[in-house]
């Protein structure tokens, strides 16, 4: 935190005041979804743009902040914006770089000076009276470019993915339903031969099977009982529900002794069996375990039949078909999944080679938004070692540096 009682001795060029000699938060305006007219001017809420509307309330570039809701949320505004009555706006009293000012205020962990327990609200007094340091003009430009520069790179990088994983989504429509020939072409019904089957036309050589027929076994697991302190911090690895985000899973964030697993009803999950969330934060989210392990009772685990379906392509047919079983489940007032439904839900099933074409085909894509999403994480992590060295003075800049 930058804005603290404790600084470190700032350069001898920077100004050491109160946040209240620099900017003032002013009360946003009530403006009901009725009230709005058509128009291009963002109307920001404590989460940021909520609508539009036909007039501004603040000229723009600017800064918008939570003030109830939302607590602490900053926003920047690079046009003329409406704030509503749950945020505050930032109003200079000095000639400062605006844009500066809005990577200051990011280091100030506004989002933790919480003031109600019941409703969260931000105390503006508490904000103004804030010890800051801050530098002189030309060098809040410089370091605001530094700061932007590093903002647009890691725009590019989240443009690059979002085309990637459109890419692949399109091709999961195709790959999953129309399949791949053994010389690459997806298949159509003018040139290759189609039939009617439960989940529509598919090509001939498919079948359609009801998933447990695809897998040797499928089976969830449980959880010790967390008040005996013997039964965790052991050896073996336990798989939450929430852990199951990325596509290979290697590593649980909790492990449990042999005497725990023995007594909470969980099994061994094997290396590429295929793992899904049944409920939770992360229900309907697959992956592929890659270690051996157990897991919870959220926690729903696939061992393939070898002979009959492909590992990856089993992973790939649920990521693509969970989200449509989901929705239909919400409209129907149940939420979750369970083993019987994912047991009884339809897989359409070509040859062993072919899943194995239309698994590389998805696999190459998967591992190019990867390369790209660990891009983007080093430029994050660069751009938050400039802000802590260059918004405390510890490093100066006299020029512009050419990072990105």
């Amino acid at each position: 935190m930058v804005g603290d009682e404790k600084l470190r001795k700032p350069p001898e060029e920077w100004e050491e005041c109160k946040l209240i000699d620099i900017i003032e938060l002013r009360y946003g305006k009530g403006l009901i979804g009725q009230d709005r007219k058509n128009g291009n001017i963002p109307v920001y809420g404590s989460n940021g743009i909520i609508g539009y509307h036909n007039k501004y309330l603040v000229k723009g570039p600017g800064i918008i902040i939570g003030r109830k809701g939302s607590v602490g949320e900053i926003k920047y505004s690079p046009l003329d914006f409406f704030p509503i009555d749950t945020t505050y706006y930032v109003s200079p009293k000095k000639e400062i770089d605006i844009k500066y000012m809005y990577y200051f205020l990011l280091t100030l962990c506004l989002d933790e000076m919480n003031s109600h327990s019941a409703v969260p609200g931000l105390n503006r007094s508490n904000v103004h009276s804030l010890n800051i340091i801050i530098p002189p003009l030309p060098e809040q430009r410089k370091i605001a470019d530094i700061l932007e520069t590093a903002d647009e790179a890691i725009e590019k990088t989240d443009v690059i993915i979002e085309k990637y994983r459109r890419i692949q989504q399109g091709l999961m429509q195709d790959l999953l339903t129309k399949g791949i020939d053994e010389k690459g072409q997806i298949r159509n019904e003018d040139t290759h031969k189609f039939k009617d089957s439960p989940l529509g036309r598919i090509p001939e050589e498919w079948e359609v099977v009801r998933l447990q027929e695809a897998v040797i076994r499928s089976f969830s697991g449980g959880t010790p009982n967390r008040e005996n302190p013997e039964f965790f911090n052991g050896t073996i690895k336990w798989l939450k529900s929430g852990e199951i985000s990325t596509k290979y899973i290697y590593n649980t964030e909790e492990k449990i002794t042999l005497k725990g697993f023995k007594l909470s009803g969980s099994k061994y999950i094997t290396k590429d069996s295929v793992v899904i969330a049944l409920y939770g934060a992360t229900a309907g989210q697959t992956g592929i375990v890659k270690e051996k392990m157990t897991m919870n009772q959220a926690v729903l685990a696939l061992a393939c039949n070898k002979t009959k379906t492909h590992y990856e392509y089993l992973y790939y047919h649920l990521r693509f078909r969970v989200p449509k079983i989901l929705a239909q489940l919400q409209g129907s007032g149940q939420p979750n999944l369970n083993k019987e439904i994912v047991d009884n839900s339809l897989i359409p099933l070509p040859p062993l080679l072919e899943q194995h074409r239309i698994a590389s085909i998805l696999s190459q894509i998967d591992e190019v938004i990867e390369k790209e999403e660990r891009y983007k994480e080093k430029l994050e992590r660069i751009k938050q070692g400039l802000m802590q060295d260059l918004l405390t003075g510890k490093v100066r800049v006299n020029h512009l540096i050419e990072e990105f």
